[in-house]
């Protein structure tokens, strides 16, 4: 069955409904509730691939290192 064919037998239905009342009815709730359940889906990917990243950020090279400082001999200092 061609979904045009499809839609002939539902136009006869809303002729039923108040012409100046409209909501977004059934199709309307499955639209959404597809579209929540694609997000949670990319939600637990995301999370889960974000679980896998070893990410160890790397020293700064213009840092002075705290052993320098505590040393008190001027050697990490800058002038």
């Amino acid at each position: 069955m061609y979904a045009t064919q499809a839609l002939t037998h539902v136009v006869p239905l809303a002729e039923e409904f108040d012409k100046n009342k409209v909501t977004p009815g059934v199709l309307g709730f499955l639209v959404f509730a597809a579209l929540a359940v694609g997000v949670w889906l990319l939600m637990k990917s995301m999370n889960r691939h974000m679980g896998k990243v070893n990410f160890e950020e790397a020293p700064d090279p213009d840092a002075v290192p705290a052993a320098a400082e505590a040393s008190g001999n001027g050697a990490g200092r800058v002038r």
